[in-house]
Parts: C-alpha cells; sequence; structure tokens
C-alpha cells in the first residue's frame, strides 16, 4: 500500500508526544495487539459449524457489522465465498422480512454481536428472528464477559465468545466480531491480520508509514477548524462498505468536546464512490466552500481484463477514444484526471493512497492503518478517541421512551 501527500506539514513536538502516546497506549488500548493474535481458537471454533450451514447471519449494528461488512464486499468481488454472509443490522421491517425471505432459516447460522449485551436495535431483530428459528444450535452469542447477553445465552445453553479487552466496537474487525463471519465464509483472516500487521511494523518500527501518517495526522489536527470535512473518494465499488466503516470510525472518535477545554471539535466524514460520485460530490468540492481535504484511494490491478468494444455508433464518432481500452484503465484515468483538476484550484488538501490489488492482505493493511490514523488524530485535537457518550446519551433518552410505554 502506497500513500502519496500533495500537502506539506513539517512535523514538530506535538507529533513526538502524539507518537509517544500511542506507543504507550498499546498497553490499555486493546485494538493494537489484534495483529498479532493466535486465531487458532477462532478457527478451530469455525470448524465445528455444521457444513450444512450455506449463510451465516449477523444480528448487530454499528461496529458489530460494518468492519465484516467492509472486508466481505471488498473481497467478493474476486473471490467465491464458501458461505454468503448476511448482515442484521437495521430495525427497518422492510429489510428485516426481504433478508429473512432472501435465506434458508434452516440452513443459517446467526452470531447475536453485541459488546455491552444489551443493544436495543439487536434484541429486537433477535427476537423476531428467534420466534421463527428457536433452535439454540443456530446461534453463537459475541459479548463481553459477564454481559447480560452472556448469562442469557447461558440459559438456552448457546455458544458464546468473548471479545478481546479493551477493544471498543468500531475498533473490533480484527477480533473474534470480524474474524469469526469471516473465517465461516471461508475468508483468508491470517491475510488479513498480516496485511494490519504490516502497517503496525512499518509505523511503530520506523517504516515509511511512520512519517506519512505523522505528517497526515499533524495536517488534519493543525487545519481541523478550516479543513473540517474529510471526503474518502474509494475508486472502486468494492469499497463501498469500507466507506460506510470509515465513517463510523471517524465520526464516533473524532467527533467530541476536548479534554481541555470546553470546545467542541470533529472532522466530518464523508464517503464517496467514483466514478458516480463524480457526478454529484465533486461538483461540491471543486467550486464548493474550501472546507475539504479529499483522499482518493485506487486499485492497482483490478484482476479483471475486460475491455470497451470497438462497436461503432453512429453520431458518436467523438467517442471512438474509448475504443479496445480496458475498463480498469479507464477508472484509473478518470480518478487521475479528477486529482489533477483539483490539484489546479491549489487550495484543496489531497492524498492518494494506492492498493496493489483486492485482497484479504491489502485490506487488512487498509483497515489498520486508518484505525493508526484516527487514534492520532484524536489524540492531536485532543479528544477521548475511543468513548462515545453522544450515542450514549441518546440510548439512555431511547431506553426511558421504552420504559415509559410499557
Amino acid at each position: 500500500m502506497k500513500n502519496k501527500l500533495y500537502f506539506k506539514t513539517t512535523l514538530d513536538e506535538r507529533t513526538t508526544r502524539a507518537y509517544e502516546t500511542i506507543k504507550e497506549e498499546q498497553t490499555t488500548i486493546g485494538y493494537y495487539s489484534l495483529p498479532e493474535q493466535n486465531i487458532q481458537p477462532i478457527l478451530d471454533y469455525c470448524n465445528t459449524i455444521s457444513k450444512e450451514i450455506q449463510s451465516i447471519a449477523v444480528i448487530g449494528i454499528g461496529g458489530s457489522s460494518l468492519g465484516a461488512k467492509a472486508v466481505y464486499g471488498f473481497l467478493r468481488s474476486v473471490e467465491k465465498p464458501l458461505r454468503k454472509l448476511y448482515f442484521f443490522e437495521s430495525t427497518d421491517p422492510i429489510n428485516i422480512k426481504n433478508l429473512l425471505d432472501t435465506i434458508d432459516i434452516e440452513k443459517t447460522h446467526f452470531l447475536v454481536i453485541s459488546k455491552s449485551g444489551t443493544t436495543v436495535e439487536t434484541f429486537a431483530i433477535y427476537k423476531y428472528i428467534f420466534s421463527k428459528q428457536d433452535n439454540p444450535n443456530a446461534y453463537t452469542f459475541i459479548t463481553d464477559p459477564n454481559s447480560d447477553l452472556e448469562k442469557y445465552a447461558k440459559t438456552i445453553d448457546a455458544d458464546i465468545l468473548h471479545l478481546p479487552d479493551n477493544v471498543g466496537g468500531r475498533f473490533s474487525v480484527l477480533s473474534v466480531v470480524g474474524l469469526v463471519p469471516l473465517a465461516l465464509c471461508g475468508i483468508d483472516v491470517q491475510a488479513l491480520l498480516d496485511g494490519a500487521n504490516r502497517i503496525k511494523k512499518s509505523f511503530f518500527e520506523h517504516g515509511y508509514l511512520q512519517d506519512i501518517l505523522l505528517q497526515k495526522s499533524l495536517f488534519y489536527a493543525k487545519h481541523h477548524a478550516k479543513y473540517h470535512i474529510n471526503c474518502l473518494f474509494a475508486y472502486s465499488e468494492s469499497l463501498k462498505y469500507f466507506t460506510e466503516w470509515y465513517v463510523q470510525l471517524w465520526g464516533e472518535s473524532l467527533g467530541k468536546k476536548q479534554r481541555h477545554s470546553a470546545f467542541h471539535v470533529g472532522l466530518t466524514p464523508i464517503g464517496l464512490i467514483g466514478p458516480k460520485d463524480q457526478h454529484s460530490f465533486l461538483q461540491l468540492i471543486m467550486e464548493g466552500t474550501r472546507d475539504k481535504s479529499v483522499t482518493f484511494i485506487q486499485i492497482e490491478d483490478f484482476q479483471k481484463k475486460i475491455k470497451i468494444p470497438s462497436t461503432p455508433l453512429p453520431h458518436l464518432e467523438s467517442l471512438d477514444t474509448l475504443n479496445d481500452r480496458y475498463f480498469s484503465d479507464l477508472i484509473t484515468m478518470q480518478c487521475n484526471s479528477v486529482i489533477e483538476a483539483l490539484l489546479e484550484e491549489g487550495d484543496i488538501p489531497l492524498d492518494r493512497i494506492t492498493i496493489p490489488q483486492i485482497s484479504a492482505e491489502n485490506i487488512g493493511a487498509l483497515i489498520f492503518y486508518y484505525e493508526l490514523l484516527t487514534s492520532l488524530v484524536g489524540e492531536l485535537i485532543d479528544v477521548n478517541t475511543y468513548n462515545q457518550p453522544g450515542v450514549e446519551a441518546a440510548k439512555v433518552i431511547l431506553k426511558k421512551k421504552l420504559d415509559a410505554q410499557q
């Protein structure tokens, strides 16, 4: 994975302090150690699931589903999964009904994921599905030790898996939360971790990415009041769900009240897919308010070689320049053209991430890159990256409303 910055910033004592804080955090924040975990227990557990199971369904929301969905969505474009993976992550009744109509409930294994064990959306959906499929063997519950969910799972004698210590939901994709559903679908989860570990080593062992991540995070922090919108412009449909994961990671981690002041800060995340969003959001970036930074993600080798035919089209001869070009070359040219156009503006901060090809190792690398970047930016803008008091406040109000209507 390569990352080219089109802006310059000079590292200073703030980045030194942030780097030392991140190094020290490794002893208390659990996601840092995930790339080096022993996954054999996870693989052994996955092998206990019946070979007759055709589908895996995650019942969870936010960090319980978005990470696995991002990886699965990225890889299924080039790899045929062993099983299909579905996500029940909305209380929209139409969505629930359509998903249940899609799967064979008797040949589906459900992973019920809730760190706290009391997530309202998750258990509304679980109650409904359990009314259709009440066999405890059809479920695995993933939660914190001693949660109410674990206590419930024990009453029906269902399988229970625990999250590792101090791993927040939005940082949990490389834990049991993401690895179990992905492994059950035949994805090489060790390769996923190897990619993440490559980024970890590059950052903590003074590799190429250390300087890149420090420069990028310092730029975002220094200019967070001016460029307070961060656009991730991914040029592949396979990255659609990755951009959704990024929006949660970035928004829930960085939108906070500062620890040492009364100011509210944050960088608003926008997920875009090219070239589709060239015909919508690009206009706002190009000529709108100068409050946005943009990161482009490109794939070097799409592994699918299909050409545009040289079919003659009367009156459209001007488009013959498309003839016999590979679509992979065209999408790369489209991305490069947008970057060049924005660079000509001169006042829009840009950078480009290039992924060699679609693989488990490369999406693992991209995930850990963004987790590290989030931690660094959070430290530099003086917020607690790992809590979410705003989300918790809404949960309290919802609980009161539900209690009042009993």
